[in-house]
């Protein structure tokens, strides 16, 4: 390995598609590092979405919290987010306390030796020689794909090596966010009630009034509203929700090249085979009904100010922007059932979503980010092959305290 690493030593590796990449970041059927949404198969999703509701579900009693926290007790993780972040840093600290592992830090590179001239991938390796998982959120595009190549080739020379999990690449990706939107997805589309009961469930309800209604989220139509072409998370969720069947994905928002639909991911997506329809507006009439009352889920995004080029300030800022935001009276239009998320943050001055919609039911976006906790529970878990030992447990006790999903 060379003692000063660069990006051109990955030139090579880095210039091939997700599908040629994806083997790289395995270790047979179980990941060793995740950098890409696309990395995600359904059958691993799935199992995810799975141990994820084990998780939270065992959380909730003093033993299965006690169980979990034993279960990782013995590993540290580094958290080196060096670009801003509140939610994703927290959801992950959490994610791997729930798990036992202790938790160290680097949020601010001016204290740390990058300051002094060292190399990031330097950075990298030494924390590999103290933590046992690096989750890293840097503002360097593709640093986190290098770093998995990295240690995969510490990881031939027989010396020390640990997994690294992708928490947001500059403005390419966010698979964890991905992963969590999915599980908080497949938990709307279960049409669950703590009030259900065998002479009456949700679901039945709802059945009566959309006879052809079925669990899960085949057959659904799903928007994302707002900055399309500069959301990684509107990418990556994009990718995971293409994994299934007959999915109709709808794209609002402004006509400027800049936040717009970009033709690599519609071809992506075409080629997926998946149902894609372009709007200006939440209003927009589809196959002769208003967008708005047809979706399932709603995905909405806030107008990435922080992104506009010099070129684009002005062009933007003359948008008229009105057609993307919710307000109450458009909520009202929506079926009962449709859920709403946002990856969060929301702009409090654009007002995309405006706080007096947070208390509908159908405001799913705080219970999607206390998601990200369990979701990410469950990816580290599997990335240390203990979610065999969470699944015997659970099933030992769920047979003891005959408890069920809600």
């Amino acid at each position: 390995m060379s003692d000063d690493l660069s990006f051109a030593d990955y030139e090579s590796r880095l210039d091939r598609s997700i599908k040629a990449k994806s083997p790289d970041f395995f270790s047979g059927d179980r990941l060793r590092h995740l950098i890409f949404s696309g990395q995600f198969t359904r059958p691993l999703l799935d199992k995810l979405c799975r141990l994820a509701d084990k998780i939270r579900l065992l959380a909730k009693s003093k033993e299965g919290h006690r169980f979990l926290n034993t279960l990782l007790s013995h590993k540290r993780a580094m958290l080196y987010f060096t670009q801003p972040s509140t939610r994703t840093f927290m959801s992950f600290a959490a994610a791997c306390q729930i798990l036992g592992m202790t938790c160290n830090e680097v949020r601010d590179l001016s204290v740390s030796s990058e300051a002094k001239g060292e190399s990031p991938f330097d950075s990298i390796r030494m924390f590999s020689s103290y933590f046992d998982l690096i989750i890293m959120r840097s503002h360097i595009p593709k640093f986190a794909e290098c770093c998995g190549y990295m240690m995969n080739t510490l990881a031939d020379s027989q010396r020390r090596s640990v997994p690294i999990i992708n928490a947001g690449a500059g403005s390419d990706e966010h698979p964890t966010q991905a992963l969590l939107d999915i599980y908080t997805i497949q938990r709307a589309f279960s049409f669950t009630d703590p009030k259900d009961s065998r002479q009456w469930t949700r679901y039945d309800e709802l059945r009566q009034q959309f006879p052809g209604l079925r669990k899960g989220i085949a057959g659904k139509t799903i928007g994302f509203c707002g900055d399309i072409r500069r959301g990684r998370t509107v990418r990556s969720l994009a990718q995971l929700l293409a994994l299934h069947e007959q999915v109709r994905l709808v794209f609002i928002s402004p006509p400027h090249p800049a936040l717009a639909l970009p033709r690599d991911m519609k071809d992506k997506l075409i080629d997926a085979k998946v149902d894609i329809r372009e709007c200006h507006s939440l209003e927009d009439q589809l196959d002769g009904k208003p967008v708005i009352e047809q979706f399932d889920a709603l995905y909405m995004t806030r107008i990435q100010r922080e992104h506009n080029s010099g070129t684009e300030e002005q062009e933007l800022n003359e948008l008229d922007y009105s057609h993307f935001k919710l307000t109450k009276s458009l909520v009202a239009r929506m079926k009962p059932y449709a859920a709403i998320l946002h990856p969060f943050p929301r702009d409090k001055e654009f007002g995309e979503i405006p706080p007096s919609i947070d208390e509908d039911e159908r405001a799913f976006y705080f219970r999607q980010a206390r998601n990200g906790m369990w979701a990410r529970a469950a990816l580290v878990a599997h990335i240390f092959d203990v979610d065999g030992e969470i699944n015997d447990y659970y099933e030992q006790y769920n047979s003891e305290m005959q408890i069920s999903p809600q």
